[in-house]
């Protein structure tokens, strides 16, 4: 047999002995079929388990992600389910409501309150023990009305059994399951087709911590739809979320949840499993991927069928065959016509390449011979080269531009401050000409001194000496009808702030609220700390800006430094240039998340200047 193939193959192996270059070839392309070959084989083992792996790596974040939007949906309704007003008044109502109006008015209000604050909130009961009556809130003719309704004891009603022995006075009521006529007896006439969950929580006396009433909420299902629509779904897929107490709440197939109850699936979803298992039914295997909620132990499950996981793999394995073939197919002939010669050069051009694109601006490939290649080489060097010498002359241009934009505001603001101090100063020397003029020339140079320091940002501290000495100054001019009152975080003294930034602010509140009044106005500089910025605000009780005014000046705030044009300003604009320039200020050193937020009505005006806490020396 052996001969017989030898004599059959003799002529073509002869022909391939005879050049050296078929022996490559042919040598190569043994070697590529080994490869090709054994990556499909080694390929075809490990698909299953990495497809398993893809499945519960993607599935395990997607349900980690939905089951904390879930659980802080449920935290929402707890908190909305606690009295949004004084527990004492809201209890005084209830044990009043029948025989004192204004109580059972309260109630009302309180219930028609709660029932508008929520979109997804279908009915709101509230059972008061002692009466054996309950208010509930219906919708009449696009009328939302208070309605109130005798009704039996509630203390043998099952989740009213649970709420008693809850630690939280509360629980939850599903209606997945077909409630039995005993369930149904006694209970509220809800429409269970609309309704997807209820939660009852027991308000108690505060003194006796015995039950006083039961606030009821029935909840469609809109919410919990948007929430769990972020998980992927698949036909033969399943999707359950599941109480504490392995009562269903939302699930897509009710006979499949039938089925995993009856054979004990709920009860083997415990964190020690790590949020994934294998169970089989019937009819198929399953990959059980679930999450338990921390706070109370609620479960998010998919099963997943491993056919269908399977099925991906099998597609994907058939792909990575034709791929295969294909790659042996293009590798000889690529092998066919290339030599080491000319694949040499190329791969060190191409190894260069590479480190330029991920950023090594040292590059340079080796230069051999005077083919294309070499031409290619060079040129290659060349532009690295010229693209060091373009981005370091970029960098050094935007160094000097940032500070000469920085300088050139800075510039524009003290100017306007010099002129307010000199004004108050004559004021002063002209109405009084007494000993006063020289504490004003003291703060005057102090101030002066503190422009000019050459720091653009300084401490909070440092500023709100400032302004002290400068609204000293303008006492002068305002006397009594400038009133400064200061509400400032101790631990925002140290924040670091553009300099003159909050003087501004105030020279803002002295040209529009008390050069436009001859009354008293009150200026008031804070600042507080909010959960993303360090906020200071500067107010004043005066008349206010129009509307169409502050429309401008906040338009205005939108125009980029650089996009400002080199002629003169309008009148409008001038008025503001301040603002905008500290606005400016503020993103340049901050970033895009500071700046400046104006408000104003009829009774005074409002300055924020928000700074991103965390960046520059900013409070954390």
């Amino acid at each position: 047999m052996k001969r017989t193939l030898y004599k059959l193959f003799e002529p073509l192996l002869e022909r391939i002995s005879r050049r050296l270059a078929n022996k490559l070839i042919l040598l190569f392309t043994i070697i590529i079929i080994l490869v090709v070959a054994s990556l499909t084989f080694i390929s075809y083992g490990m698909l299953r388990k990495e497809s398993v792996n893809s499945s519960i790596s993607s599935t395990r974040s997607n349900l980690l992600l939905v089951g904390r939007n879930l659980e802080s949906y449920l935290d929402g309704i707890a908190q909305l389910s606690l009295p949004q007003i004084s527990y004492d008044e809201f209890n005084y109502a209830i044990l009043h409501e029948s025989g004192d109006y204004a109580s059972k008015m309260y109630v009302e209000d309180y219930l028609k309150n709660l029932y508008y604050s929520r979109k997804d909130l279908e009915a709101v009961y509230l059972y008061v023990i002692k009466e054996h009556k309950y208010y509930f809130v219906t919708k009449e003719n696009y009328n939302i009305t208070v309605r109130v309704a005798e009704h039996p004891p509630i203390e043998n009603l099952p989740w009213y059994k649970r709420a008693l022995a809850s630690p939280f006075s509360r629980s939850y009521q599903s209606f997945v399951k077909e409630r039995t006529p005993e369930e149904r007896q006694g209970d509220y006439p809800i429409n269970t087709g609309k309704s997807f969950m209820g939660y009852h929580r027991l308000l108690r006396s505060i003194v006796t911590r015995e039950p006083q009433a039961v606030l009821s909420l029935y909840f469609n299902s809109s919410v919990t739809d948007e929430i769990m629509k972020d998980i992927p779904f698949s036909d033969g897929e399943h999707l359950m979320y599941i109480s504490p107490d392995n009562e269903p709440f939302a699930v897509d197939d009710r006979e499949f949840y039938r089925k995993s109850e009856e054979a004990g699936l709920l009860e083997q979803l415990t964190p020690a499993q790590g949020g994934r298992l294998t169970w089989s039914d019937s009819e198929q295997k399953y990959l059980v991927m679930y999450d338990i909620s921390q706070k109370e132990g609620w479960k998010l499950v998919k099963p997943i069928p491993y056919k269908q996981i399977y099925e991906a793999a099998t597609t994907t394995r058939k792909w990575s065959y034709s791929v295969g073939l294909l790659f042996l197919i293009v590798s000889v002939i690529l092998v066919s016509f290339t030599s080491n010669r000319i694949t040499s050069p190329l791969k060190n051009l191409s190894l260069q390449m590479k480190r330029f694109s991920t950023g090594s601006f040292d590059a340079e490939a080796a230069v051999e011979g005077n083919d294309e290649i070499a031409y290619l080489s060079r040129h290659f060097n060349k532009m690295v080269e010229k693209t060091n010498e373009l981005i370091n002359e970029r960098y050094k241009m935007k160094i000097v531009e940032k500070n000469a934009v920085l300088k050139a505001l800075e510039a524009e603001i003290n100017p306007h401050f010099l002129y307010n101090a000199l004004q108050a100063i004559s004021t002063k020397a002209l109405k009084n000409n007494n000993d006063d003029i020289v504490e004003m020339v003291d703060n005057l140079a102090l101030t002066l001194r503190y422009c000019i320091s050459g720091r653009d940002v300084v401490q909070a501290r440092e500023e709100l000496k400032h302004i002290e000495r400068y609204l000293a100054l303008q006492k002068a001019r305002f006397g009594s009808r400038m009133q400064v009152e200061y509400n400032w975080n101790d631990s925002l003294l140290e924040l670091r702030i553009p300099k003159l930034s909050i003087q501004t602010l105030v020279e803002n509140c002295i040209k529009h609220a008390l050069e436009k009044v001859s009354s008293t106005v009150t200026i008031r500089i804070e600042a507080h700390i909010t959960p993303a910025h360090s906020v200071i605000s500067v107010l004043d009780d005066g008349p206010g800006i129009t509307e169409e005014r502050l429309q401008q000046v906040l338009s205005s705030l939108e125009i980029q430094w650089e996009d400002r044009g080199g002629g003169e300003a309008e009148e409008g604009d001038s008025e503001s240039i301040g603002l905008k320039n500290l606005n400016t200020r503020l993103k340049l050193l901050y970033g895009e998340e500071a700046g400046l937020m104006i408000t104003s009505n009829e009774h005074g005006t409002q300055m924020d200047m928000r700074l991103p806490r965390g960046g520059l020396g900013q409070h954390v």
